[in-house]
């Protein structure tokens, strides 16, 4: 048995690297290269491990004591200064050739040719690849290959036939919806065309037969700025949340409306509302609504399970009366933050396309007819308006597909 014991050092603290010095790591080379030692010895002794003292040697070898003070091999000072420069001239040839690109793009851009043009001369002449070309110019690469095997032919203006035949029916619906843009047009005809047996039309199309006739709607630009609101109105089934607001608007003869509804948070149907002229919803009002709603949903006077009934913190809603009637019928009230509307979204949603859609194209000489127009209005919203969020279904359509 072997009369050798490893030496072993037990670290009980923070130690921190050891750090050889320059002087130092030239000592312990030294007596590696002595008679009868080895680099394993030499560093055992010295308490380094082997590789680094192997590592040591070999930087001491080719670049000198400088390579073993840095502990990294060693590049000449001349060497280094022709490097410096060659990279400072590939930055200036890198900035010259990047502006050349740009102002060449920016003038392509604003050419009266068309660019596949172009491309197709310059991939033909076989000197650049077809991706660089296509990448650089910015231009199709499909079309490239098409334009080359001699099938591609230039495009003319947009033209159908089929166009003729939507063109009076989609003039009809904005004629008739003059607030909708070419998605909700397009929901719209595609509805007659199904119940005609018709194939759909994209809306990409409409969109065109649109833009050509000058019938789309001018670009939204205002920009208005708020608080950030992460948290989620929509539920996942009908009749888990009700999200009830208010509205006001004026009529030609300087009367007030004032108009309060509960809307429901999955299916966006409108389930109950009410109004008044010249006067406030009060909190009377606010509590026939929430009992006609329950009504109108399950034929009862009380809901069969808990519905959340999410408002603003309007005199109305947080009454005691109307909290405690609420929770009798089985609602449970909830209120925004104060200065929040975006925490009840869903409803300010409503209140914008009630305004944008029916009060601002309707005739509202005074408030007994504004009055007669909400029941219609409401009526339109539920049965007809398509919904963004219904994969373009008005409410109650949403409703009895779900059915079903």
């Amino acid at each position: 048995m072997s009369n050798e014991y490893r030496h072993v050092e037990l670290l009980t603290g923070d130690v921190r690297r050891r750090r050889w010095t320059t002087e130092q790591k030239l000592t312990i080379i030294e007596q590696s290269f002595e008679p009868g030692e080895t680099v394993s010895s030499t560093a055992r002794r010295h308490g380094v491990a082997p590789n680094l003292l192997y590592r040591w040697r070999r930087l001491l070898s080719e670049g000198g004591a400088a390579a073993v003070d840095s502990d990294e091999p060693v590049v000449g000072n001349s060497e280094v200064k022709k490097l410096e420069d060659r990279v400072r001239e590939l930055e200036r040839m890198l900035g010259r050739k990047t502006m050349e690109v740009e102002i060449l793009r920016e003038a392509l851009s604003k050419a009266d040719f068309k660019k596949t043009d172009i491309a197709a001369d310059l991939v033909a002449e076989g000197r650049f690849a077809m991706k660089a070309v296509a990448d650089t110019l910015g231009v199709s690469r499909s079309n490239l290959i098409e334009r080359l095997k001699g099938r591609s032919k230039p495009r003319g203006s947009y033209h159908k036939a089929e166009d003729a035949e939507l063109l009076p029916i989609i003039r009809r619906l904005v004629d008739q919806r003059p607030t909708y843009g070419y998605r909700r047009i397009a929901a719209l005809l595609n509805r007659e065309r199904r119940a005609a047996d018709k194939p759909v039309v994209n809306a990409k199309r409409v969109h065109r037969i649109m833009g050509n006739h000058a019938m789309l709607l001018e670009k939204h630009t205002a920009v208005r700025k708020g608080r950030i609101h992460d948290g989620k109105v929509m539920v996942m089934r009908s009749n888990l949340r009700w999200c009830s607001d208010g509205l006001e608007f004026t009529c030609w003869n300087g009367e007030v409306i004032r108009l309060a509804f509960i809307i429901d948070a999955f299916d966006r149907e409108i389930i109950a509302w009410t109004a008044v002229a010249n006067a406030g919803i009060s909190g009377s009002d606010v509590r026939d609504m929430m009992l006609e709603a329950v009504e109108k949903r399950f034929h009862a006077t009380r809901a069969p399970h808990a519905i959340e009934h999410l408002s603003d913190n309007g005199s109305a809603y947080t009454a005691r009366d109307t909290r405690l009637f609420a929770q009798a019928l089985n609602l449970t009230p909830c209120f925004t933050p104060v200065a929040s509307p975006q925490s009840n979204g869903m409803s300010e949603a409503f209140v914008k396309t009630l305004k944008r859609d029916y009060v601002r194209i309707s005739p509202l000489p005074d408030a007994e007819t504004a009055l007669r127009l909400i029941d219609g209005w409401i009526e339109d919203y539920n049965e007809i308006h398509p919904h963004s969020a219904l994969k373009m279904a008005s409410p109650r359509q949403f409703i009895r597909a779900k059915s079903t």
